[in-house]
Formats: structure tokens, C-alpha cells, sequence
């Protein structure tokens, strides 16, 4: 099955999707699917409250997570009271949630549940390592890009990215959109022993010289770089920014005219901008680097929306492969292939 030995490298997934309904609680149950397939030991957990049965967005019916005998899985009280499993708890995390504590559970009999789970990184990196006390090969995570900062390199290992017609009626729009979020995904990871240093900041701001040398600008946050625009880079033609970026920041860089200015970030999440601020920065000569580069293993596309419009699964596959140069799935006509394949096999 596509990509599923790649994950198999990885402790840690964020299953995370491009907009509403982009199909990735398909790709999760495919994922899920897959790796019982293989005897993988599997846990699974969720961001927030994004576990719920009817979407707020489209008001359309989200579909369960299906989970299997010995799967672990980490969701609130109240998702678990609604569970259509049979499952004992191994574990109850006493920090409270908006639905309750967070309780971790073992399959014991294969069917289908809601999950919500953690809403901040620090307690969602306890769990994933809770999970891998308890035996867990790989906790999957199910992502929203709403709280993409969970999806981070820091937070989950690798991730899976979902695309499709929900994110826009044109064809055009959705490969821009998807390509300009992968192109972030994939920027290019600091060198040491540059990164090392930046790795013991705190953050805030700090003016990078030629020869590395870190000046701390004493700036709390980039949303307040403009009361202090002529010490940004007084330092050198570097920045790094500990903490998120956000259009402004980026267009002010760009209209610096003395040299190309190189912009380090810590990761692709704390990136809030536009593809027009992005193209802009990096046709005036502008670099961008991270400190932890994520690994994107895979992007799945859903052709059909929640308002009633859909492209051919084909297409949609192979304009999104053309644009990101590498293989596009629709994790369900995967799924309905193979259930075929294993039907005409026991004929």
C-alpha cells in the first residue's frame, strides 16, 4: 500500500488537513488500515476538540475512526462515555480538557469513536511518550491546520498533508494553495553549528553578524518589530525569529535595500503569511531557513466537496503530482482497489 513503509520509520505522525472535509479522516483510517496489516503496535490521539460529530464549519457528518484489537487510543471522558468499541483503560491524564480528562484506552474488540485530545503541544508530547511506554511503534495524531503548531517537527516526527476540492472550486487555486504549503513544509533546515547555537534561545529576536555571532535585540515578539525597525539588522543581514512571523515582518524585510536578507525560523508552523508576501520576499534575493525541518511523507487529495462539486480523481491526482513533483493519493479509490483485489482473490 503507497507510503505506508515510509511511515513506518516514524514514532510519531500528524495526520493534518489543508481545509474542512479534505478527506483526512480517510486518510487516517487508511493509515490505520494499513499498519494493523502490518502488526504495527499503534496509538492514536487527537488535537483538541476536533473530534466531533457533526462539522461546525459545513455542518456535514464527519466520518469515525475506525481502531483495532490492541490499538491504543487517547480521547476526553466524553468522547470516550460515546465510544462504539469495547476497550480498557491503561491511563487517565488528571489535566482537564474542555471535555473532560484525557483517558487512554486498549482496544479490545475492533469499531468506531470520536477522539479529542490535548490542545497544547507540551501535553501532546506526553501522551506520545506515554504512548510508547505502553508499546505504541507509532502514535498517529489527527491534525487540524487550525492548530497546525501541533503538527510541528518538534511535536510529531513526520506528517501527512490532505488536499481536495473542499479547499477551493478551482482546479488552479487548489494546486497553488497546496504547492505554497508544501513549499513551506520543505524549507531548508539550518546548518551547525549555527543551529545549535540557536537551539539555547529563548525567544524573542536576534541579529545575526557574518562570522555567527547572535545579538539578542531584546524584542519580545515579532508583532512588535515595528517600534524598533532600525535595530532589526544592525547587526548583520540575518534575523532569526523565535516565535511566528506574519506578513508585515516579511514585507519590511523585503524593502531592505542594502543586500539579501536571510530570515531563520523554528519550524514551518510559525510561518502566518501569504503566498503574495512569501514570492515577494524571495524574488528580492530573501531566505528563509527553519531549525527543524518537517517531513512530509505523503499528500492526499479528497475530488469531491461537502457543497456538491467534484473533479475526476484522476486529474486532480495527476495535476497535483505534476505540480509538487512527487505522487498525489486519493487514499479511497486505494482502499476500494484493494478491497476489490482481496475479493477476486478468494473467488
Amino acid at each position: 500500500m503507497p507510503f505506508i513503509s515510509e511511515i513506518m520509520k516514524y514514532a510519531s505522525l500528524s495526520v493534518v488537513g489543508l481545509d474542512k472535509n479534505t478527506g483526512k479522516t480517510e486518510t487516517l483510517n487508511y493509515i490505520l488500515s494499513a499498519l494493523k496489516e502490518k502488526k504495527r503496535h499503534v496509538a492514536v490521539t487527537s488535537i483538541g476538540v476536533d473530534g466531533e460529530s457533526i462539522d461546525r464549519v459545513t455542518q456535514t457528518v464527519k466520518p469515525d475512526i475506525t481502531l483495532y484489537e490492541t490499538m491504543l487510543f487517547t480521547t476526553s471522558e466524553q468522547h470516550y462515555a460515546t465510544r462504539q468499541l469495547l476497550s480498557e483503560v491503561v491511563a487517565i491524564n488528571h489535566q482537564r480538557t474542555a471535555l473532560g480528562r484525557l483517558v487512554t484506552a486498549r482496544v479490545l474488540r475492533r469499531g468506531e469513536t470520536l477522539l479529542s485530545g490535548p490542545a497544547d503541544t507540551k501535553t501532546l508530547q506526553e501522551i506520545i511518550r506515554k504512548h510508547a511506554s505502553l508499546g505504541a511503534d507509532i502514535t498517529l495524531v489527527d491534525g487540524a491546520l487550525s492548530r497546525l503548531s501541533l503538527a510541528s517537527p518538534t511535536v510529531t516526527e513526520a506528517l501527512v498533508l490532505t488536499t481536495g476540492a473542499a479547499c477551493s472550486a478551482s482546479l488552479r487555486t487548489i494546486i497553488s494553495k497546496t504547492t505554497f504549503a508544501c513549499t513551506l513544509i520543505a524549507l531548508p533546515e539550518v546548518e551547525n553549528p549555527l543551529k545549535n547555537q540557536l537551539l539555547l534561545l529563548g525567544k524573542g529576536l536576534f541579529s545575526i553578524s557574518e562570522n555567527d555571532n547572535i545579538h539578542d535585540l531584546n524584542i519580545a515578539s515579532s508583532l512588535l518589530f515595528e517600534q524598533h525597525r532600525e535595530r532589526l539588522l544592525q547587526h548583520g543581514r540575518t534575523l532569526y525569529v523565535a516565535g511566528v512571523v506574519n506578513d508585515r515582518l516579511l514585507q519590511f524585510l523585503r524593502m531592505q535595500k542594502e543586500g539579501k536578507i536571510r530570515l531563520i525560523v523554528e519550524d514551518f508552523t510559525k510561518l502566518f503569511i501569504s503566498q503574495e508576501a512569501y514570492d515577494a520576499f524571495i524574488r528580492r534575493g530573501g531566505i528563509i531557513e527553519v531549525l527543524h525541518k518537517a517531513n512530509l511523507i505523503a499528500v492526499t487529495v479528497n475530488p469531491s466537496s461537502p457543497q456538491g462539486y467534484s473533479f475526476p480523481s484522476h486529474i486532480i491526482c495527476e495535476a497535483l503530482s505534476l505540480s509538487l513533483q512527487s505522487p498525489v493519493y486519493d487514499v479511497r479509490k486505494i482502499r476500494e482497489n484493494f478491497d476489490k483485489s482481496k475479493t477476486a482473490n478468494t473467488i
